[in-house]
């Protein structure tokens, strides 16, 4: 299994970044609009943020236990997003 730590700045391309992305390039649309709203959400200081937290927070799990997302972007997802660590 791979962690982002195994990606240092190589050849002046920050490898960390690019990982990240690949965590984060196939999640079912439902979890991506989720965390989009957040995002969102938090830009703009909505008053629906507990909401939008819960919603990012219920679709991580839902796409964690139907085998939609894997461990890794499970636990990537909760740390960069909901700032919770496992």
């Amino acid at each position: 299994m791979f962690t982002m730590n195994m990606f240092p700045k190589w050849g002046g391309i920050d490898m960390t970044q690019d990982y990240e992305r690949l965590l984060e390039a196939a999640l079912p649309r439902y979890l991506k609009n989720d965390i989009d709203a957040l995002v969102e959400g938090r830009k703009t200081d909505s008053t629906l943020l507990d909401c939008l937290y819960c919603e990012v927070q219920g679709s991580i799990n839902s796409a964690f236990y139907d085998n939609e997302i894997t461990k890794e972007q499970y636990t990537h997802l909760r740390q960069k997003y909901l700032w919770l660590e496992d």
